[in-house]
């Protein structure tokens, strides 16, 4: 087939212990999925049901990667979130069958320009360009396994702890995610889930260095320049 210019290239990750990479095909974000941080956002945690945003799947960002402080912003924001990434597809998935679709986990970073989605929230407008612009959605090495991983979620600023709770903390529990968003959208082979962030999300300086780190996975970290 031509084109009247050259297809972008498939963005992928890479998976532990093999050479084939993951190709990325949507990335789907849950917000408020943790109590405190639905507070801190001022927002009632037992009130909704899981809501989803979107970003690029060209936003990618690969863990030990340097980014430039994005435009538009002066409140550049880390949110460490746990990664699914799905490789089986399905639409009307129910929860008890879900983590069958799975192809396994990674740790990621939400980087959010929080100050252009406050204007937004205030003026009752989409977060779109707060959420999904180039390089907001760092994300480290997959390993593959469907069993959902344990222990804890944290976040690192300059090496200084800025998050940390327990995965078992979500409001809503990845099997429960991927049924409620397979009855919006048909699920397919290499989307991911980035399944929300625990509380004391902040900034990110020009110069330093974010990890995020969850127990058995590798760290997807990235450096603001």
């Amino acid at each position: 087939m031509d084109y009247v210019f050259p297809p972008a290239p498939v963005s992928s990750l890479p998976v532990q212990g093999m050479d084939a990479r993951f190709p990325v095909r949507r990335i789907f974000c849950v917000g408020r999925n943790y109590a405190e941080h639905a507070r801190e956002m001022g927002h009632d945690p037992d009130r909704e049901p899981p809501f989803f945003f979107t970003k690029p799947a060209d936003a990618l960002v690969h863990d030990g990667m340097q980014i430039a402080y994005p435009p538009a912003t002066a409140d550049l924001h880390h949110e460490a979130e746990l990664v699914v990434a799905i490789g089986k597809g399905g639409a009307g998935i129910v929860a008890a069958q879900a983590l069958d679709h799975v192809f396994g986990y990674a740790a990621g970073n939400d980087l959010t320009r929080r100050d252009m989605q406050a204007v937004a929230k205030a003026a009752r407008r989409p977060w779109d360009m707060a959420k999904g612009f180039d390089a907001s959605a760092v994300v480290g090495t997959i390993v593959p396994g469907q069993a959902v991983p344990q222990g804890a979620i944290r976040c690192l600023v300059a090496g200084a702890l800025r998050q940390e709770a327990a995965l078992a903390d979500m409001i809503w529990p990845v099997a429960d995610v991927i049924a409620h968003l397979s009855g919006l959208v048909r699920l397919e082979p290499g989307d991911l889930i980035m399944t929300g962030t625990p509380a004391w999300v902040g900034a990110i300086a020009r110069g330093e260095t974010c990890v995020v780190q969850i127990d058995g996975l590798p760290q997807a970290a990235v450096t603001v320049i």
